[in-house]
Order: C-alpha cells, then sequence, then structure tokens
C-alpha cells in the first residue's frame, strides 16, 4: 500500500500547487483551489485476471519503420465520419464535447443503434429505462448495443472483459470515480486518473472509445486542460437551442484534418445527417429583399453557401451600433471602415447590426464581399438580384482580394443554380465552360457600380 499525497489544484483550468493559495495564477480566479488525494494505493492493469510483460521499446531508423495503412470502423454515419477523417481509428480515444442539452448523447447513442458490431454504451447520468426510452425513438430493434449505467470503472472494466465490445462510449467522464484516488466524482483528479485508466485500455486491447464531456460557462471542456492532450481526437458538437440544427467540428484530430465540418438536423426520431448543407442555410424567399447576399464559403473540405443579412439604419441615441452573429464584430468594424474611407458611404452615424443565418458561425475571410454588398444593400435599400453570390476578400485599401479553393465554391454556387459569381482579379481558375458567369473585380468600387 502506497503513502496517501495530497496536492492542490485549480477546479477551473487544472494547475497544480504545493499548498493552498487564495488566487490561481493561471487564470486568476478566486477560491477555485481545492486540496486532493492524488494516490491511495498501487494501480493495478485494467486486466486484473492475467498479467504480461512488455518488452522494452527500442530505437529504430525512420527507414526501418513498417507503415500499413490503417484500419478505421465505419460508423455509419457521412457525417461523423468525415469530421473523424474516415471513422473511428482501433485503439484511439475521443472526447466529444457540447453544451447540456445539445443532443451529445442523443448522437453517440444514434451511432451505437447503427453499427453493425458490439457496442457497450456506458452511462453514469441516465437509467437503462431513460435511455430505452430515447433508443425506442430513434432504433427499436438493435441486437449490437449494450447498456451500462455504471460510474466506478473497476466495474466498467469486469464487464468489458467479459462482454468484450468492438467500441466502448463512456457517458460522460465527469460522472466516472476509481478507487484509486480518494475524491469526488468530477474533480481534477479523478477525471485525469479515469481517463488515464480508460486510455490504457484502448492501447492495449486495440478498442476505440469515445468519452463525453462537459463544458464550462465559456464554452471549454470541464476538468483539467492535460485531458485534451491525453485523447487522440477531440470534438465540438455545438448549435442554438432556437435552431433545429447542430454543428460537429473537430478541435483536434491525430488521424485527420481539423477543419471538417459536419451538420446535422434535429428531430423527433433522432439527428438527420445533412448532406447538402447549402440549400438548408439558404432561405427559399421568392420575394426581393435588401440587405441580403449569399458567400461561398469552404469549411473542411466542404464548399458551402451561407447567407449573411444586414440592416443599416440611422442611429437614435447619437451612438451607433454594432453588432454580428455569427461573424467577428472587430472585422465588422474593418469592413465598414473600409466603406467609408475607400468607397465613400457615410456609415459613421449608422446602426449596423449583421447576422449568418442558420445559426452558424464562420471565420473564413472570403465572406468579406458578401458582407460589404449586404450593408451597401440595406443602406441603399436595393436588393441584389437572387442568381448573385460572393467569394472574395477585401483588404484595407478596398482591393479585391484572391481566395482559396475558388473552383470548388464556383461549382459549388454552380450546382445550386446560381448565375453570377464576383470573385477577385487576381484569381487563377482552371475551370472551363462552366455555366456560371464569373465576374472578376479588382476593388470595391467596381462591385458597387455593378450592383448598385
Amino acid at each position: 500500500m502506497a503513502k496517501t499525497k495530497t496536492a492542490f489544484f485549480c477546479q477551473n483550468c487544472g494547475t497544480q500547487y504545493a499548498k493552498w493559495v487564495g488566487q490561481c495564477s493561471s487564470c486568476k480566479e478566486w477560491n477555485t483551489v481545492v486540496e486532493e488525494v492524488v494516490q491511495k494505493e498501487e494501480k493495478r492493469s485494467w486486466k486484473t485476471d492475467t498479467t504480461s510483460v512488455k518488452q522494452a521499446s527500442k530505437p529504430l531508423r525512420v527507414s526501418e519503420i513498417t507503415h500499413e495503412k490503417e484500419l478505421r470502423l465505419d460508423t455509419l454515419d457521412q457525417e461523423f465520419n468525415r469530421v473523424l477523417g474516415g471513422g473511428l481509428v482501433p485503439g484511439s480515444l475521443t472526447l466529444l464535447g457540447g453544451e447540456p442539452g445539445i443532443g451529445k448523447s442523443t448522437l453517440l447513442l444514434q451511432i451505437a443503434l447503427k453499427l453493425p458490431y458490439k457496442t457497450l454504451y456506458v452511462s453514469g447520468e441516465e437509467s437503462q429505462r431513460q435511455i430505452k426510452m430515447r433508443a425506442d425513438r430513434i432504433l427499436p430493434n438493435s441486437d449490437n448495443c449494450y447498456i451500462l449505467t455504471e460510474t466506478k470503472t473497476q466495474n466498467i472494466f469486469q464487464q468489458i472483459a467479459a462482454l468484450e465490445p468492438d467500441l466502448v462510449v463512456i457517458d460522460s467522464i465527469q460522472t466516472l470515480h476509481t478507487d484509486y484516488i480518494e475524491s469526488a466524482a468530477g474533480s481534477i483528479s479523478q477525471i485525469r486518473e479515469c481517463a488515464a485508466e480508460l486510455i490504457k485500455f484502448a492501447k492495449e486491447s486495440h478498442t476505440p472509445v469515445i468519452l463525453v464531456g462537459h463544458i464550462t460557462k465559456d464554452g471549454t471542456i470541464a476538468g483539467p486542460k492535460i485531458l485534451e492532450h491525453m485523447v487522440d481526437t477531440v470534438l465540438q458538437f455545438e448549435g442554438d437551442r432556437n435552431y433545429v440544427y447542430r454543428i460537429l467540428r473537430s478541435l483536434k484530430n491525430r488521424f485527420g484534418s481539423t477543419a471538417e465540418l459536419g451538420i446535422y438536423e434535429m428531430q423527433g426520431s433522432g439527428l438527420r445527417e445533412v448532406n447538402n448543407p447549402s440549400e438548408v442555410l439558404i432561405s427559399k424567399n421568392e420575394d426581393d429583399l435588401s440587405g441580403t447576399a449569399i458567400a461561398a464559403t469552404v469549411e473542411g473540405m466542404r464548399p458551402l453557401l451561407i447567407e449573411i443579412q444586414a440592416l443599416v439604419s440611422t442611429a437614435v441615441y447619437g451612438t451607433p451600433q454594432r453588432s454580428a452573429t455569427g461573424f467577428n464584430a472587430k472585422r465588422l468594424n474593418m469592413l465598414l471602415a473600409v466603406l467609408e474611407k475607400r468607397a465613400g458611404f457615410k456609415l459613421a452615424a449608422k446602426d449596423v447590426f449583421l447576422n449568418i443565418t442558420g445559426g452558424i458561425s464562420v471565420d473564413d475571410p472570403a465572406i468579406d464581399l458578401a458582407v460589404m454588398a449586404a450593408i451597401l444593400s440595406s443602406n441603399a435599400d436595393i436588393s441584389i438580384e437572387k442568381g448573385i453570390c460572393f467569394a472574395a476578400e477585401v483588404g484595407l485599401a478596398g482591393e479585391i482580394r484572391p481566395v482559396q479553393r475558388v473552383d470548388q465554391r464556383i461549382l459549388e454556387a454552380e450546382k445550386l443554380g446560381f448565375s453570377t459569381i464576383f470573385v477577385s482579379k487576381n484569381n487563377k481558375i482552371g475551370l472551363k465552360n462552366t455555366g456560371i458567369q464569373i465576374h472578376k473585380v479588382s476593388k470595391i468600387e467596381d462591385v458597387v457600380h455593378f450592383l448598385f
């Protein structure tokens, strides 16, 4: 039996201290440092019935290392596979975070019910009857999904050894606790120790494990920051409860790109995959409305067409308001300054409100020209023709700058029936014989003269 050791941890950021302090020097929060037991007894492997001797690893030349293409487990969910980079890698640990009630448990249960191989769904928050009620709405008949309601890791590993599943889902990591640490579930020490045990199990058994993680008030995953460094993949499930669409992003991925995006629609029977998000992000309003422009953006490997709405009105109280939803407010102020300095529009005494429809956030600079077009359309109260879209960045000198992967943006706009797209004059376009008119511009004044 090892001697019991204690340390002090910040419950907000996970920073460790040798003694108690009032304010955390890392995150500057007060009264968040508490004492926790960091070691209680000798650790044993997750395999309690067998002992194995592992040979010490030796250094090898890069040319001597054999590399084979990694086999992945198909989740039968195209959006989930796209964000992961092609599917689940055996032995990988994936952390899925998101706000309470956003649909994390529904997404993972839906995937577990559809899989053709044996899956163990471990829940520490809901009973088996509650999960059964949700499963009846999603997929009533499933013979490969097993439900376990348990929070003690030693008992979970016993059931895993007896069942030998091909995939393990833990909902959630904050509810687990181990006998090796004497502290409450959800504390820094418990989260770190339970995650370490699950990582050891995943690597030794080559079984993929998916963890659900809670998030804090500022939107980061709760628990120590080291938890995100320990796992192989960190996914973020986000969206607005007032909208039916949910977005799955990859914040960290050791086996694929972190720029991919998955879109789902929340329905009564679960989450529906949205294979063509451009159609749902653009409104079907037939009336000509001012202040609306369509931008061609790219998220990962997927081109999207999004609708940008702007409202420009006279400032009532003297101080103009600048509000942006789904767009960087500082970049909006920069674009307004360019319009006033380079194009001669007096917007300093007017309120400007900007919104990207669908409840999504976009940081692609290629939507700058569409943002400006929407603002000018609202200011002049003149609608933009429905067949026009934009894909260009705007510089401080008012020049139209080229953007990457413009060919994919043009093809997506053509597929959705647009007739004209505005791009930079400096963009190199390799497409020929396209059905959409490509209008090349060099300055913001050229766009203003053409549209208004």
